[in-house]
């Protein structure tokens, strides 16, 4: 293959995903309200990756701790695959599986915010981690490649890219980085100085699913089919996902086959 043609092919398989990307302006400026006022009320971002996707979560943090273009007061933001020593330390003591989740349950607070980045989306450390930030109360989202995929379906909130391509995946996950910054710039001035709340719930939108790209369609709201209700994940517990009446207890959740301790390790990767 010529570089001409490489070039040919990488820039077609962007521009088929760039058009259904532009569905997720609604889903971006939700999350980035959420994490402003989050940040805005003492809370923290901690977001992971494996290979590239943790460049990426690094270079997410890097624009909330220092800025993405006009200065502002530093937001907390962590990438847990940065901390090398406890990494390797977790690593070695507990194993791979558990490098990213042993730090959540650490540094997670409830309501704070845990974003992983998988184009996969069945990496058993980030399914961990995913499952860590569920049991400690953090509102999980995850950007991921095609759904449907094990993050997806452990996360509250889901951007799913729906090309083949990772490399496609992983350059829109950058797009929306970015984005996600300008939406918490954007919403940070009207968020300080309001009372402090608990963040709105999420409603989760896949735009691989709206297109019908994975052989699901989104209701006419533009939620996912398999998202929350209208009361989201608060004290009623989420909607219509085969929850119980009483939401995620302290024993897991219902009758949607998890069992009766929740969705452990073992059972979450494909």
């Amino acid at each position: 293959m010529t570089a001409s043609t490489l070039l040919d092919a990488h820039l077609a398989n962007l521009a088929a995903a760039l058009l259904p990307y532009r569905q997720c302006e609604e889903l971006l400026a939700r999350w980035g309200e959420t994490l402003a006022r989050r940040l805005a009320d003492g809370g923290r971002l901690l977001v992971a990756g494996n290979g590239g996707s943790a460049a990426e979560a690094q270079h997410l943090t890097a624009e909330l701790v220092g800025k993405l273009r006009d200065d502002r007061q530093p937001l907390s933001a962590i990438a847990l695959h940065a901390e090398t020593s406890a990494m390797t330390a977790i690593g070695n003591d507990y194993g791979y599986d558990e490098v990213f989740a042993r730090q959540v349950r650490a540094h997670g607070r409830e309501h704070d915010i845990l974003l992983l980045l998988s184009t996969s989306g069945t990496s058993p450390n980030l399914l961990t981690a995913a499952q860590a930030g569920r049991d400690t109360g953090l509102r999980c989202w995850a950007l991921t490649g095609p759904t449907p995929n094990p993050l997806a379906d452990l996360c509250d909130d889901v951007l799913a890219v729906p090309s083949p391509d990772s490399q496609v995946v992983q350059e829109l996950h950058l797009v929306s980085s970015h984005l996600l910054c300008e939406y918490v710039d954007q919403a940070l001035p009207l968020v300080q100085g309001l009372p402090r709340m608990t963040p709105p719930a999420p409603r989760r939108l896949g735009f691989a699913d709206r297109f019908g790209l994975d052989g699901r369609a989104l209701a006419a709201t533009g939620s996912h089919t398999k998202g929350h209700g209208a009361n989201g994940r608060g004290p009623n517990g989420p909607a219509g996902n085969g929850h119980g009446p009483n939401g995620r207890g302290p024993n897991g959740h219902g009758s949607n086959g998890h069992g009766s301790n929740g969705r452990g390790v073992d059972g979450t990767a494909s």
